[in-house]
């Protein structure tokens, strides 16, 4: 294991108790916002992203999907994502979604939800799941696995992030899962394609993939995005 994974607070989820990473914006109360973390699990570095949140006015928290294990081995963390069960995945955003929308410095009735890799396609799953209760929806370089994945559920606005050099993700795929969420909502999502390579966003460059660059050009996207729909 790389690093023990940053908990702080506990939910109720799937007739138990989930774990996450909670942090609040410096004037005590904003719009919810949920980080969907890679395939590593529960990092420092998804730590990082929801405090960058929470610097910018978001009552943001990170779901623990893997229960407190994290790597920085790829082989371990191909396996950890192929143990995970999607539907468990799924029911404990669902769980955290609750959680932040009873929080007492919540703003608002409706999250925003934020994904990098395995957690863009999480974030993609939930919103078409949650409908009004996701107002905005970023995925950052993933999707839902399945080609045909229907989204008719999705009433969030989508902003997405993906890589020009990503061998996991080609670009045609981006495409017609663009055209496949316009045919099912109403929405007709916000797509930007970058010149860089996968997890370009991760600053821990476990990939060797890390672009400042991009990575600042794609975080400034985000917040006026957010800002735009969510507050």
């Amino acid at each position: 294991m790389a690093e023990s994974a940053a908990q702080n607070v506990t939910f109720p989820s799937n007739a138990g108790q989930a774990h996450g990473y909670l942090a609040l914006p410096p004037q005590g109360g904003g719009p919810g916002l949920l980080v969907v973390q890679e395939w590593w699990g529960l990092t420092s570095h998804i730590k990082a992203m929801v405090d960058r949140f929470a610097a910018e006015g978001y009552l943001a928290m990170a779901p623990d999907l893997y229960g407190g294990t994290t790597t920085h081995d790829r082989a371990e963390a191909a396996a950890l994502l192929a143990e995970l069960p999607v539907d468990g995945a799924v029911r404990d955003l669902r769980g955290a979604v609750d959680f932040l929308l009873a929080h007492p410095a919540i703003v608002g009735d409706a999250v925003a939800v934020v994904g990098f890799c395995m957690g863009g396609g999480f974030a993609m799953r939930l919103a078409s799941q949650e409908g009004d209760r996701v107002a905005a929806v970023v995925p950052f370089y993933g999707l839902p696995r399945e080609a045909d994945y229907d989204y008719r559920g999705l009433t969030a606005h989508v902003l997405g992030h993906f890589a020009e050099r990503d061998h996991g993700l080609p670009l045609e795929a981006v495409d017609e899962a663009a055209i496949r969420i316009g045919e099912a909502t109403d929405r007709r999502p916000e797509i930007h394609f970058y010149p860089a390579g996968h997890a370009f966003m991760n600053d821990e460059n476990l990939l060797g993939t890390y672009d400042p660059l991009q990575a600042g050009i794609a975080w400034r996207r985000t917040l006026t995005f957010l800002r735009g729909h969510l507050g």
